[in-house]
């Protein structure tokens, strides 16, 4: 076949594709129908990772995976807006490392509310105002994010979902670079540029703010300022990118959690938070731990706050390999409980296999 001729076999092609979207969009127009009579979850994770899987296992070639999940993810957003549009609350304003997480799970189809703080998520989550929320919960290099860990504690929302999203920091001004006097970002990403901040600048001061995009909305209505942030954040309030990549490692990771008023129904590859604290006694928190070692459940992270209540007493965040409604998470959940001045159940939620760039 000619070049023509193989043309008009995509044209014909595209359009056979367009009807069978749009078939499969009337279906979901019906699906939408019954969930809103009945009162069920318009985002359901579990059944997102079904279809996500069925993709890949029906994928004979020659188009990657990765190709066809990001064009099924946009469908999904689709579908959302035609059941009901979603509302999902993020860390702002635009053009923060949250938004780009969220739109990469979640799609141009669905609504984008900025907030102001990681608290306020929580509280739009809590109040219904927001269907769900996206919170960094840790980094590769940081650790941590405080701010999360600290909502979780007297928060009524759940964990749904995880996003894994490759992070990389860019310093961002429209000065040159020697008349830079202060630089600004969130903690948590100075934290994730240490070393080439302490080599690269002697004098510049480093400020803390709330997130990366109002830090590069700073940096552009001030002489002599910066911001460590995303090329995003550069397109959208007027930056240069001065020095890209300044992230002290490569493979810089930061996971995310997706949260809502209810967590996810069970896949076979989940994972579920937990949070307890535990007395001010020798071997309290090696006695909890020693509970999930006996029922063979992995532990994959733990991290630990003050509880701001008593002296010398934490609050432990822990993810394990598993879903709560498993039987050996049962027991182990049960048993940890005799063990813990408190214990709850943040959620459990499908295990995060690929890296969102």
């Amino acid at each position: 076949m000619d070049l023509d001729k193989l043309r008009k076999r995509i044209d014909d092609l595209d359009v056979e594709l367009v009807r069978l979207l749009n078939e499969r969009a009337q279906v979901v127009e019906e699906i939408g129908k019954l969930k809103n009579k009945g009162g069920g979850q318009i985002y359901a994770p579990d059944r997102e990772k079904q279809v996500f899987e069925r993709i890949k296992a029906a994928n004979k070639g020659p188009l990657p995976d990765k190709c066809l999940i990001a064009v099924w993810r946009e469908l999904m957003s689709g579908s959302f807006f035609l059941e009901r549009p979603l509302r999902i609350g993020y860390l702002g304003p635009g053009g923060s490392f949250s938004h780009t997480a969220a739109m990469l799970k979640f799609g141009q189809s669905v609504e984008y509310e900025p907030l102001t703080d990681i608290r306020a998520i929580f509280d739009e989550v809590s109040k219904g105002h927001c269907d769900l929320g996206v919170v960094p919960i840790e980094n590769t290099t940081g650790g941590g994010v405080i701010e999360t860990l600290d909502a979780f504690i007297d928060s009524d929302v759940h964990v749904c979902n995880e996003v894994m999203m490759a992070i990389h920091h860019n310093l961002l001004a429209n000065c040159p670079f020697e008349k830079i006097e202060k630089i600004y970002s969130k903690p948590e990403i100075f934290a994730q540029c240490r070393n080439w901040l302490s080599a690269t600048f002697k004098e510049a001061k480093t400020i803390p703010v709330a997130s990366s995009a109002r830090a590069a909305q700073m940096a552009a209505q001030e002489e002599g300022a910066a911001a460590i942030g995303s090329i995003i954040a550069a397109e959208l309030y007027g930056l240069k990118v001065v020095c890209e990549n300044v992230e002290d490692i490569a493979n810089n990771t930061t996971r995310f959690f997706v949260i809502a008023k209810e967590d996810a129904r069970p896949t076979g590859d989940d994972k579920t938070a937990i949070v307890f604290s535990t007395g001010h006694k020798a071997g309290a928190l090696a006695d909890v731990l020693d509970v999930f070692k006996s029922y063979k459940i992995n532990l994959t992270n733990i991290e630990s706050r003050p509880s701001k209540k008593r002296a010398w007493e934490y609050y432990f965040f822990m993810d394990f390999v598993g879903h709560r409604t498993d039987a050996n998470a049962i027991k182990a959940l049960e048993e940890s409980r005799g063990h813990c001045l408190q214990l709850s159940v943040l959620g459990s939620f499908p295990r995060a296999n690929e890296l969102l760039e």
